[in-house]
């Protein structure tokens, strides 16, 4: 067996204390504050960044073109790190990773050699030029166009490109981009070098957060390239090397979810140890600690469990996860959201007020649902696929990772993979249920199966790696049993609550045998998830609330 792609324990460290030490410097919470509110590109720092003396663009680029050939859980690591300083920042330098990927995965060894070998030489700043006022997440339905240009002889030498795209990522400050065009062949991506005529830049967008980040209008005026230009060298595959890496490229968005969700809860978490009401801190109070760090802190560190569970299929040499990407984004984004509103609530006016660095916080991770595929997107991926591949196994695709989580319980009994294992089966039961009615065509349904799909797979994640023991990287290890069975009880309330929006449907259906299914349906979850199974939930999350206030 090959060993999975990525850095070195050791190298992987010390790619991450460089950051630590660039960034803690430079990013000081008035120049934070500063970028802010004057709207500005920090040429410098992503510059400093991309220096030889830095070099951290080099963790995604392949060894044979001058990086370092970091692997997904790398990349995942890196980004929850810088969207912890900052998320615009963050965004403006994976950027460049995003812009390069149609280039790794579908750019010939020429090209590859050609732009890979720069970007990692020169620190290019790239921007992915995929989305336009009327193709946001539908890329298919693109407008901009690129006609082929032939010689005397017919053969064709290049490509004339025009069209315009919009809330391009570092589109006014990119040395190369990587445009998405029809060609006669079908869609394609071109690379196209700052400079070339007919390249400008269109209007620049005054965002609610991200605000360091540059993102701007691509214009394209007659833009030819030469043929050789064209990724791969084949007209027609530009959605297939898009679709190549959703996984991996949602995957990181999730890790910013992480990074924007922890850091503020952390602000938090200090702010209520020095803050007294009623004579003791605020971290004293339940309603303080459990509602506002806890619940936020367990669903990060569920998210967290995920994420790197993917990555490492990913680094493994899976492709086939474009829906584990999806239920990443979705579950990390939200929960890094959940967390940010609760930090504001914690430090109340203080959190309101536009010179903390929490608000400013809040307002960068709200796009983390939108870009790369709005949440809805994601949804709408995660139910379809997962109800597909349920309906064609007949069951068994969450019967046998429920079966997993029987053998994980086998082996310890403390975290929670028992309920964790019900959890499936209802959900299972309730996805058969709602098919054998014909009721999954209402997008509402399919929304509520995706909730349920993907709190159900985020919790497994989290119980599977409770039980081999991994640490948090925010908590202590006694601490991680009682958040993974308080994260179980939480997944088994919110399935058996989605499971019940689905009989409902099942009951008011009107058609033959509808409100039997319904009864069974409610008869099934209420075996398998018992309003018992709740029980003890809050002693849990008292037990996370001691480490959380033991952290120094």
């Amino acid at each position: 067996m090959n060993a999975p792609a990525g850095l070195a324990p050791e190298m992987s460290a010390m790619v991450l204390q460089t950051l630590r030490q660039v960034v803690g410097r430079e990013l000081t919470d008035h120049r934070i504050m500063e970028m802010d509110e004057q709207d500005a590109f920090p040429t410098e720092l992503i510059q400093k960044l991309l220096s030889p003396d830095v070099g951290l663009h080099l963790i995604f680029l392949p060894e044979d073109c001058g990086g370092l050939g970091g692997g997904a859980r790398d990349i995942c690591r890196i980004s929850e790190e810088m969207a912890a300083w900052d998320l615009g920042v963050a965004t403006a330098f994976l950027a460049i990773c995003l812009g390069t990927d149609p280039i790794l995965v579908g750019g010939t060894t020429e090209q590859k050699q050609r732009w890979l070998t720069r970007i990692a030489a020169e620190g290019l700043i790239v921007a992915y030029g995929v989305t336009e006022p009327e193709a946001g997440s539908n890329v298919a339905s693109l407008k901009t166009t690129a006609d082929p240009v032939v010689d005397a002889s017919g053969n064709v030498t290049g490509y004339r490109l025009n069209g315009a795209k919009q809330f391009i990522t570092n589109g006014g400050v990119a040395d190369l981009y990587t445009i998405l065009a029809k060609t006669p062949g079908g869609p394609s991506f071109f690379a196209v070098e700052k400079g070339t005529p007919g390249l400008g830049v269109g209007k620049k967008e005054e965002k609610h957060g991200i605000r360091a980040s540059n993102t701007t209008g691509v214009l394209l005026e007659d833009v030819v390239v030469p043929v050789d230009h064209l990724i791969g060298g084949v007209e027609g595959q530009g959605l297939k090397q898009a679709n190549a890496v959703f996984g991996y490229t949602r995957l990181m968005v999730g890790a910013f979810g992480l990074g924007g969700g922890q850091a503020p809860l952390r602000r938090a978490l200090a702010y209520g140890k020095t803050r007294e009401q009623f004579g003791s801190p605020l971290v004293e109070k339940e309603g303080y600690l459990l509602k506002l760090l806890v619940e936020p802190w367990v669903d990060l560190a569920a998210g967290r469990a995920y994420m790197e569970q993917t990555a490492l299929r990913i680094d493994g040499g899976q492709t086939e996860l474009t829906t584990e990407g999806s239920i990443a984004k979705y579950w990390c984004t939200e929960a890094g959201n959940r967390a940010a509103d609760a930090a504001i609530q914690a430090l109340g006016g203080y959190g309101y007020a536009r010179e903390y660095v929490v608000e400013k916080m809040r307002r960068d991770v709200r796009i983390t649902t939108i870009y790369e595929g709005t949440n809805e997107i994601q949804q709408s991926i995660i139910s379809m696929f997962r109800w597909k591949e349920t309906v064609r196994s007949k069951g068994a695709f969450y019967g046998e990772a429920a079966a997993a989580l029987d053998a994980l319980a086998a082996r310890d009994g403390t975290v929670g993979a028992d309920l964790a294992a019900a959890t499936l089966r209802a959900l299972n039961e309730t996805v058969l249920a709602m098919h054998q009615a014909k009721l999954t065509r209402s997008q509402m349904v399919m929304f509520t199966f995706a909730d349920m799909m993907t709190v159900a797979e985020v919790c497994a994640a989290f119980a599977a790696r409770a039980v081999r023991g991994e640490p948090d990287a925010f908590l202590p290890q006694s601490a991680v049993a009682p958040m993974s069975r308080a994260f179980a009880r939480k997944a088994a309330r919110q399935v058996r609550q989605g499971a019940e929006l689905c009989a409902g449907c099942l009951l008011a259906d009107g058609q033959p045998g509808s409100a039997d299914a319904g009864r069974a349906l409610l008869a099934q979850v209420d075996e398998l998830l018992p309003t018992a199974a709740t029980a003890g939930l809050w002693d849990d999350m008292n037990v996370v609330g001691a480490a959380l206030k033991a952290l120094a």
